[in-house]
């Protein structure tokens, strides 16, 4: 209210203009407002407070394809900002949307912090407590459901394009998941090399036929079959075995079928795998219902083989030692959904439409 007031710096020592700082030479108010703006502005710059936008400058206009674009400042929504831009050609403004996320009420930070919180054995509803109590937003457990289901589906789309080098020794076996108060089996088969999992089945029952989907699964995704398949005593891996791998020719795949646990060679991968999903399925007290399950099953899957890194592989995925190096970092989950995306935009099915 009584005008303005220049303050200079020379040296370390701060000077100002005003009567305070020139009769009584102390630090006055003004030279204190200064020094806390200069120091919030250092902080801003070099800390991440809370969620930071994830949208980029695009490369082209959606409306007219120009890349003649300027960012025009920021739409606030509760969530946070978005980036708008505009474009200077056919004049038209519009949001910028991190791929994949396009019309998403959450920043995508959220969404794969909940993906991968979930698939480390945290439950749905501690998510959203954790969420709300360090961001303070409110997402419902049913909406981080959804989420899950939503990228799985797409994600399971582009990894299974991919076909791993495996070796030559798969272990399988199967585990019982309560499903609704009602027992499931849950079929694993597993590579010994690499530990990438190439099947993952669920049924009601342990007959032939849910054997042979398994194998039948694991030859797909590898293109390849091995020389040795492990399994323990079950009757119906025999008759199994022999429906998808017996062959005339030369060189025949082996079934190494363990009886007794005092066999010499034993069937531990798979086993410690077990022991993995059984972590996640501690947490869940039971499934719900048969086809959500398949899918988490199979988001379970991918997270295995191309997101959790493994102390026995020396800190990397399956899918690396595997030679399927698809060059993830920092958010992998948000990488893998990018990625996902563009090879879904790219497939002649969609430049076609």
């Amino acid at each position: 209210g009584n005008g303005w007031y220049l303050v200079l710096k020379e040296g370390s020592e701060w000077k100002c203009e005003c009567p305070d700082y020139y009769y009584r030479k102390v630090k006055c108010k003004h030279i204190f407002a200064v020094e806390l703006s200069l120091n919030l502005r250092e902080r801003v710059t070099s800390q991440n407070l809370g969620f930071e936008s994830l949208c980029s400058q695009p490369e082209a206009c959606k409306f007219c394809g120009s890349t003649n674009l300027i960012k025009r400042g920021c739409r606030k929504n509760k969530h946070g900002k978005v980036q708008r831009v505009s474009c200077k050609d056919c004049g038209k403004r519009f949001v910028v949307n991190e791929v994949g996320f396009q019309k998403m009420e959450y920043n995508p930070k959220v969404v794969t912090l909940a993906l991968d919180l979930y698939f480390k054995g945290v439950s749905l509803r501690k998510i959203t407590d954790h969420i709300k109590q360090f961001y303070g937003l409110k997402v419902h457990f049913s909406t981080i459901l959804r989420w899950i289901q939503k990228y799985v589906q797409l994600m399971k789309g582009y990894v299974n394009g991919f076909t791993p080098q495996v070796s030559d020794v798969w272990h399988v076996d199967e585990m019982a998941v309560n499903v609704k108060g009602q027992y499931r089996w849950l079929w694993n088969l597993m590579d010994n090399d690499t530990r990438f999992i190439l099947a993952m089945q669920m049924s009601k029952s342990r007959e032939i036929q849910d054997a042979r989907k398994v194998f039948a699964e694991a030859k797909d995704v590898a293109k390849v079959k091995p020389k040795i398949v492990v399994t323990d005593g079950l009757h119906a891996y025999e008759d199994a075995f022999r429906k998808e791998f017996f062959t005339l020719r030369s060189p025949r795949t082996k079934h190494l079928r363990l009886v007794s646990i005092r066999d010499k060679v034993n069937n531990n991968p798979i086993e410690r795998f077990h022991g993995t999903v059984r972590e996640r399925d501690k947490v869940m007290r039971a499934l719900k219902n048969d086809k959500p399950t398949n899918q988490i099953i199979e988001g379970f899957r991918i997270y295995y083989n191309f997101l959790r890194p493994h102390m026995s592989l020396n800190g990397l995925t399956p899918a690396e030692i595997a030679n399927i190096n698809l060059e993830l970092e920092g958010n992998k989950w948000l990488s893998l959904i990018k990625q996902s995306i563009k090879s879904r935009n790219a497939t002649p099915e969609n430049s076609n439409s």
